[in-house]
């Protein structure tokens, strides 16, 4: 239960960052800046509730922040047309540096977190109501998330066309489909997703504010796209996995039995690297999952 209970918690961060990303790629267009936006918006939001003393306002300063970021890449990818690898790592390093700036005053601070629901009042029946009725507001977003993207990708005309912009560019454009803006749309979402999740690190999961507290999640977001196959589905499975694998350090050093807490640490991180490589084995899975024009430069004017 302990592990089910983290993991829900832990993992919403990376639900977030992940699915708003697969949203980015299923336009077609790869966006690495994932880390250094959740860490913008991290930063970001812990200075405003902190400042303010809303949470609310944090969420909110958190997302714009890393939307902000994230239409600075749109720019530099749909309009100046720059290699979308080299725009993606530049963009992230400039957000890890904001985020150390912005944070610096804060560093080591703490605020008061995200309450915990107690929907129906069943959050007190044994073992159930704290899983299913006892989280905090925004693990129930991030689970609309997935309801949420799931629906847009298969029931809606919107869905439709995001997919077709990724998938074929040029033809979306010819029937009359802005290309440029949908895509614009879809990494502003990003940004706001890896924002969110990040800002929710900061003022809910940990309440704290120390550099480096991302630790690498955007990256792992990004690899849960490829791991998830561009499905909603399958990424917050993998989200899930993930967390829960993170979390068995803590379980494993409870039960008395010894293993390096270093191997433990690195562990989540070491099965994605194994997954991610025997998917990558199979050239024809990637290719039928992977949008088409994924990581492609577009050109407006043909």
């Amino acid at each position: 239960m302990f592990i089910i209970l983290g993991t829900l918690g832990a993992t919403t961060p990376l639900l977030f960052a992940s699915l708003g990303e697969m949203v980015v790629e299923r336009s077609g267009v790869l966006n690495l800046s994932i880390e250094g936006m959740m860490a913008t918006g991290a930063a970001v939001a812990f200075a405003i509730a902190t400042l303010t003393g809303s949470l609310t306002l944090g969420f909110a300063a958190g997302a714009l922040a890393a939307a902000l970021l994230s239409v600075i890449f749109g720019w530099l990818v749909l309009a100046s047309l720059a290699n979308q690898v080299a725009a993606g790592l530049a963009i992230g390093l400039l957000g890890l540096g904001v985020s150390a700036l912005v944070g610096k005053p804060f560093e080591g601070n703490t605020i008061a977190g995200l309450g915990k629901l107690n929907i129906f009042g069943l959050a007190h029946v044994p073992v159930i109501g704290p899983i299913l009725f006892g989280q905090d507001i925004m693990v129930y977003s991030g689970i609309a998330l997935i309801v949420a993207t799931t629906f847009l990708f298969k029931r809606t005309k919107l869905g439709l066309i995001i997919r077709a912009v990724g998938e074929a560019p040029t033809a979306a454009r010819d029937i009359g489909y802005p290309v440029v803006r949908i895509r614009l749309c879809c990494i502003a979402f990003g940004g706001l997703m890896a924002g969110l999740g990040g800002a929710y690190l900061a003022i809910a999961y940990t309440a704290l504010w120390a550099e480096g507290l991302v630790a690498g999640r955007g990256w792992i977001a990004v690899a849960l796209v490829v791991f998830g196959s561009w499905t909603p589905l399958r990424i917050a499975i993998g989200v899930y996995v993930f967390g829960a694998i993170s979390l068995l350090e803590l379980s494993i050093q409870g039960l008395g039995i010894y293993i390096p807490s270093q191997f433990l640490s690195a562990s989540p991180y070491i099965v994605t690297i194994v997954v991610l490589a025997f998917i990558s084995r199979d050239a024809a899975y990637l290719r039928l999952n992977r949008p088409l024009a994924l990581g492609k430069v577009f050109r407006s004017d043909g």
